[in-house]
């Protein structure tokens, strides 16, 4: 069990900043994801950690001890690429032991790991082949149990599952949770994939711009967001985050208010609530997404079931007080 920290990390690229002051502790046997959008450094700052690039301030630690400029076969991380980095030459025995190989590990040790990593992630049967002639799936498995031979108390992951179909990130999501828990692993896992951060993660580190918007639990992001931004990137469909104006709602002693947010599934339709147009409705099987228009205020309300609305109806809609999120002209949090 090993615990990561990470201090102030800086990184520049020419005269844009990439990552900006990022800090946070990722505790032993815990799972962390750093979520985001294209472009907010969660890949850098994983890199960085792994040693793959130069850290111009900051501090990455492991257990207290300062690896920031240490070689990055000797800080005691694994790391599983996007691109599964498997050698097209070598077959699955040979690219799972291929570290253990470089590392001098015994024969009799590479073998007993090798049985247990391939069990693990049922590729027992697949040791001879080559990556050619494995589904996207098996070559996963295969990056995994090469994580899982090297026996590397941190485990780095950069957007693992973002070249398979939904159906196998659904499994491979399940799998790798399972490995996480059961080896106690301390996993700092990147995606942009929300879906994945939430069912995944002890912890959730949402970046925008190279800075950290709010860390915290997946539920206290979904239901605390600390920023709009938060708000509108945390939920399928996401945070409805309307200008007050565009309501004509008053919040006595609140003045600081400008937004106002609500979560889809917390609107109702009503016989006497905010007289909406429909837009669009998306019948996704148990549910439905209605996108309505009020004003020049578009919200978006997820229904159980499939509802007898249409485009171009005119309803009304309405939510409870307690489920409306409030910000400031900034974007912050109104608690």
């Amino acid at each position: 069990m090993t615990e990561l920290r990470v201090d102030h990390l800086i990184k520049d690229w020419g005269e844009t900043r990439a990552v900006n002051g990022v800090s946070f502790v990722a505790k032993s046997g815990t799972l962390t994801v750093l979520l985001g959008p294209s472009g907010c450094g969660k890949s850098t700052i994983l890199r960085m950690i792994a040693g793959l690039e130069t850290v111009e301030e900051g501090q990455v630690r492991i257990d207290g001890q300062d690896i920031t400029h240490e070689d990055p076969a000797k800080r005691g991380v694994s790391m599983v690429f996007q691109s599964y980095a498997l050698f097209p030459h070598l077959d699955v025995r040979e690219n799972i032991l291929f570290g253990l190989k470089v590392r001098k590990v015994g024969a009799t040790e590479r073998e007993k790991r090798l049985r247990e990593a391939a069990e693990m992630v049922g590729l027992q049967d697949f040791l001879q082949r080559k990556p050619s002639q494995l589904s996207g799936g098996q070559r996963q498995r295969v990056a995994l149990a090469r994580t899982i031979v090297s026996k590397q108390p941190i485990c780095l992951m950069d957007e693992p599952l973002s070249n398979l179909d939904a159906k196998l990130r659904a499994e491979m999501r399940d799998e790798i949770h399972l490995l996480q828990k059961s080896l106690e692993l301390t996993m700092i896992y990147v995606t942009h994939d929300q879906t994945e951060a939430m069912s995944l993660a002890d912890q959730v580190i949402l970046l925008r711009k190279g800075e950290i918007a709010q860390v915290g639990t997946p539920l206290k992001l979904y239901e605390e967001p600390a920023t709009g931004f938060v708000a509108e990137f945390i939920g399928t469909p996401p945070m409805n985050v309307i200008d007050r104006a565009d309501l004509g709602m008053a919040f006595e002693g609140v003045e600081r208010a400008r937004f106002v947010g609500v979560r889809p599934e917390k609107i109702r339709f009503s016989d006497n609530g905010l007289l909406v147009e429909v837009l669009a409705v998306d019948y996704m099987g148990a549910e439905t997404v209605v996108k309505v228009k009020h004003g020049a205020a578009l919200i978006l309300a997820r229904i159980e079931g499939r509802p007898d609305v249409y485009p171009g109806a005119h309803l009304n809609i309405e939510w409870n007080d307690q489920d409306v999120h409030l910000f400031d002209q900034q974007g912050d949090r109104i608690e």
